[in-house]
């Protein structure tokens, strides 16, 4: 039981950790909302922007190559210990998507920002970076699970003896 602990501790932290560049890389190519300062606080300044829609994309981009990377590595280097590795990708990918959701929110614009550094009036600002589509959290897990399985089963029908089923030559 202890033997099979440490490679899903390091999965998970190996996946949290790539969770905070993540956030950073999804805060630099995610374009922000524009919203107005008024009396009453920020508003929209155009209802039909595309932008809150391209940020959850970019995060989905990002979190889903991520989870593409994570689990083919995590096939070839995890072997031994396939049922802890898989069990660290799910949990360890949630992990790095809550992270990127938290570090990409945190380390950009805020409305606290976009209040204090705009009087009210006409002046339009960059607004917080924000997932609209909460579905796109699980990219990242659902991915990097979906191909660890997809490798490990190529590799068990390449071994497999239901691949020569008339007695042919192995």
């Amino acid at each position: 039981m202890t033997r099979e602990v440490r490679p899903f501790a390091v999965t998970v932290l190996a996946l949290a950790t790539l969770g905070i560049a993540a956030g950073l890389l999804w805060s630099g190519v995610s374009p922000r909302a524009p919203y107005q300062v008024t009396e009453q606080g920020t508003v929209l300044a155009d209802p039909s922007t595309q932008a809150l829609i391209a940020a959850d994309g970019w995060f989905a981009v990002i979190t889903g190559g991520l989870g593409l990377v994570c689990g083919g590595v995590a096939w070839f280097a995890g072997r031994r210990w396939m049922l802890a590795v898989l069990l660290g990708l799910c949990a360890g990918g949630i992990a790095g998507a809550l992270l990127t959701l938290w570090v990409g929110s945190t380390f950009t614009i805020g409305a606290v920002t976009v209040e204090a550094a705009a009087a009210p009036g006409v002046k339009i600002v960059p607004g917080a970076l924000k997932l609209t589509a909460s579905g796109v959290l699980v990219s990242w897990p659902l991915v990097a699970v979906g191909f660890f399985g997809l490798l490990e089963g190529m590799h068990g029908y390449r071994e497999s003896p239901l691949r020569h089923p008339y007695g042919e030559p192995l």
